[in-house]
């Protein structure tokens, strides 16, 4: 899932991380998550009861790579540009593992089969949105076919089923689009009680759909504060975007997570590139214009690398320190976010998650050819991920 800036959801499908989080971060879910009836602790790694649970670092080391259409043809996706970013994810950030997400089976596979043939563990997450609910099922399945292949050949890849069900599938929570939804749980005109029936009816589908076709361990994207019977899979899955001044609160808090004796993957962290960015959580990108041509940045923002890469080392040093299964860093880039050096008001990469910036050959022009450079977070990331 991207948080990038897009305004326009191409084909119905590609939803922007920025409306997603917008609506996760803004409404909030007020229900605490319950424990899945009969969950029994298992020796497995990131499990409380784990010699890792009670604190030996992380098994898995990773980051999320997004998939999804391109505001212009120059971002769309590039299978030569995803090769040379798992290339870079393997040599130069250290990772070992790569969620590959978001939606377009063929792309999604694409890239999943890239980062096996490098040596990497595979987390694959489609998440196609805004479409019927036997659509999103059916591409589910294909994608998860595609895994089930890859484990079969050898390579090590774990599946999960998607993310935040709530609010990109339409029929949970009313409205059409995730805009609509978003501004129907932000009226309060939704019935909590049916929207969690409905939740769980679909979550359970996505899961049976998931078990049918991959027969490795499930997993499922769950927002921090969302209801769901972790008995349906075998890793426990959280979008993780707490803020603490110390990092004690950060273990507090997901001890919580580990009550079902499974796994626990933090499947997204991050920040944007501003100061004060980590304590909007996942709200951090909208402090952007888009009313504006071209967008621009409000308020008087002061670009911090550095605030970005002390938030993702600080909580890794969380996650590591409860030996959690795996955590992937939110993420590898966002290719619509321009960043801008040379004129502030139009740095768009400070309202990206992204540990690597997008930097044009020609400054403004959507048209114009560019390449990635790593931010500050991109090192301090592959400075502990090379020591694991």
């Amino acid at each position: 899932m991207e948080k990038t800036r897009s305004t326009e959801v191409s084909g119905g499908s590609g939803i922007s991380r920025a409306r997603f989080l917008a609506g996760s971060a803004a409404v909030g879910l007020t229900g605490a998550l319950l424990p899945a009836a009969g969950a029994r602790a298992a020796e497995l790694p990131g499990t409380a009861t784990s010699r890792r649970g009670r604190g030996g670092g992380l098994t898995r080391h990773g980051v999320v790579y997004t998939l999804v259409d391109g505001e212009t043809p120059a971002t769309g996706f590039s299978p030569a540009r995803m090769r040379a970013d798992i290339r870079t994810i393997r040599r130069d950030l250290h990772a070992d593992t790569v969620e590959v997400t978001g939606d377009g089976v063929e792309r999604l596979n694409a890239t999943a089969a890239e980062v096996a043939e490098r040596g990497m563990h595979v987390w694959l997450q489609p998440t196609l949105g805004d479409v019927p609910e036997r659509d999103i099922l059916e591409h589910l399945a294909e994608t998860g076919r595609h895994a089930e292949r890859l484990r079969r050949q050898g390579a090590s890849v774990e599946f999960s089923v998607g993310c935040e069900f709530w609010l990109f599938v339409p029929g949970i929570v009313p409205g059409e689009t995730v805009m609509e939804r978003i501004e129907n749980l932000l009226n309060g005109t939704v019935d909590w009680e049916k929207m969690q029936r409905r939740l769980d009816r679909f979550t359970a589908k996505a899961a049976a759909v998931g078990r049918s076709v991959f027969h490795g361990r499930l997993s499922y994207a769950a927002g921090q504060d969302d209801k769901v019977d972790w008995n349906l899979f075998d890793v426990v899955g959280i979008d993780y975007y707490s803020y603490f001044p110390n990092r004690r609160d950060y273990v507090r808090e997901l001890r919580r997570y580990l009550r079902w004796g499974k796994p626990l993957a933090i499947t997204e962290f991050g920040t944007c590139t501003y100061e004060g960015a980590p304590q909007a959580g996942g709200m951090g990108w909208n402090v952007v214009d888009y009313g504006k041509v071209p967008p621009e940045i409000k308020g008087d923002l002061v670009r911090s690398e550095r605030t970005q890469a002390a938030y993702l080392t600080d909580l890794l040093g969380a996650f590591e320190s409860m030996g959690l299964y795996a955590a992937m860093a939110f993420e590898f880039g966002t290719a619509d976010a321009e960043h801008r050096p040379d004129n502030p008001l139009y740095d768009i990469d400070m309202a990206s998650y992204g540990i690597e910036k997008a930097v044009k050959d020609r400054p403004g022009d959507p048209s114009s050819p560019w390449h990635w450079e790593p931010k500050e977070a991109f090192h301090a990331l592959a400075r502990r991920y090379a020591c694991r």
